[in-house]
């Protein structure tokens, strides 16, 4: 039966790992008000008692690590199937991942490997900042390695091409500098001059609204006064650490690059609160409600125009 032109998005919760916070915030923002007047949420998970009763609580497993990646894979099905318009994603836990034997550090290149986009990038939207992560869950002696030219043009392009689904039409980038002072011009390091220079000069030369590479320390108070709409940041906590400290429990981990919608917490397992009634849901009520808002502008874009046949 077609949807009428009124009907509320349906959104896909996966509640995360089953021994963490993730199925009793899944739970309770299904269930406030704020979810429910913007969408409709269908859990994915175990999250009832008794399903809940099989994954020791706090505990990392192989079982409870497998739960929510056949969780994660239910969801993206419906998604590329219509059944559901976006999924809002409790949090996973890396080494329950791993002991179950998948290779996916996380939601982001697990999403990128299930939907066949080649470049994926995660995004930290809050209302005081934003930030986009060149380099994800790697040790930090790798970052150098792995920014290349072609990695930071790509993510600049990538941001700045989905930057207008969130509103910011004519998005102002600014890169965070890898180094102390972006370099300093070679005396503490030579990878700003030699690779995000470069990158942001041909971004630029694309019609990219980008500055950078500008020092670290700088740069994410220059966006929260004005100055950039997002900041991309060469590594984890580079960017983390700043949107944290500023919206923690009310910024959303947002996937760029995916053909489908997917929103997440901004935090982890909570192995140490699970199952006591204390977890706060407001991180998981925003990354729905974002969630809904973004697919509610896809559904309505796909719309014909009023009078079409």
């Amino acid at each position: 039966m077609p949807r009428s032109s009124t009907a509320r998005p349906r959104i896909a919760i996966t509640v995360g790992d089953p021994a963490g916070i993730g199925p009793e915030i899944a739970i309770a923002a299904a269930a406030s008000r704020e979810v429910r007047a913007v969408c409709e949420p269908v859990l994915y998970g175990p999250h009832s008692a008794a399903a809940l009763a099989g994954f020791p609580v706090g505990q990392v497993s192989a079982a409870a690590g497998q739960a929510s990646y056949d969780a994660i894979v239910a969801a993206v099905r419906d998604a590329q199937a219509g059944a559901v318009h976006a999924i809002a994603t409790g949090p996973v836990h890396k080494e329950a991942f791993a002991a179950c034997g998948l290779p996916w550090k996380g939601h982001t290149d697990l999403l990128g490997h299930l939907t066949g986009s080649p470049r994926a990038a995660m995004m930290f939207h809050s209302e005081p900042l934003r930030v986009v992560l060149a380099t994800v869950h790697v040790p930090l002696r790798d970052v150098s390695r792995l920014l290349t030219q072609a990695l930071v043009e790509d993510i600049i392009t990538l941001t700045a091409r989905s930057l207008p689904d969130f509103g910011y039409i004519t998005p102002r980038l600014g890169l965070a500098g890898l180094n102390p002072h972006a370099g300093e011009h070679g005396l503490m390091g030579d990878e700003d001059d030699a690779v995000l220079r470069p990158a942001v000069e041909a971004c630029r030369a694309r019609g990219i609204d980008v500055q950078g590479p500008l020092p670290g320390d700088t740069v994410f108070l220059k966006a929260t006064r004005g100055a950039f709409d997002v900041v991309v940041a060469c590594y984890h906590d580079q960017g983390l650490i700043p949107v944290k400290l500023l919206a923690f429990g009310q910024s959303v981990n947002v996937t760029l690059g995916l053909p489908i919608i997917r929103t997440s917490v901004d935090h982890g397992t909570a192995f140490d609160i699970a199952r006591q009634g204390t977890a706060d849901a407001t991180s998981m009520v925003s990354a729905i409600t974002l969630a809904a808002r973004l697919a509610s502008a896809r559904l309505a874009s796909s719309r014909p125009a009023s009078g079409s046949p």
